[in-house]
């Protein structure tokens, strides 16, 4: 169950760090305002809370799995959003940083 609420709130930090980026991207870079990057600047902030809330207390470790989350969700953003066509190299890179994050947070403890 811990393992599963994580994942979520991993999933739910990707949706709203990626979104928040494109949001700002959107209304800088294609001009439509500063409504888009309030929503985007919102959005980032939102991002930092959810980080606080999984379930391990340690920030260095959360924000370095995260990155895993990070560099295949932006992968699966421009595909579904702006329409990005990944190459074999970019779904391999995104699935070994998924590898790393999961050795990263999920690995057994002996510490």
């Amino acid at each position: 169950m811990i393992v599963a609420r994580s994942v979520l709130l991993f999933a739910l930090a990707a949706l709203l760090e990626i979104g928040g980026a494109w949001l700002v991207w959107q209304g800088v870079r294609e001009h439509r305002g500063w409504a888009w990057i309030g929503a985007g600047v919102i959005a980032l902030g939102l991002y930092g809370f959810v980080a606080t809330l999984q379930p391990d207390g340690e920030f260095g470790r959360i924000l370095a799995a995260y990155g895993g989350v990070f560099v295949a969700g932006s992968i699966a953003w421009g595909m579904v959003v702006d329409g990005y066509r990944p190459t074999r190299w970019d779904v391999t890179g995104a699935l070994i940083c998924l590898v790393g994050m999961a050795v990263i947070m999920y690995a057994p403890r002996g510490d």
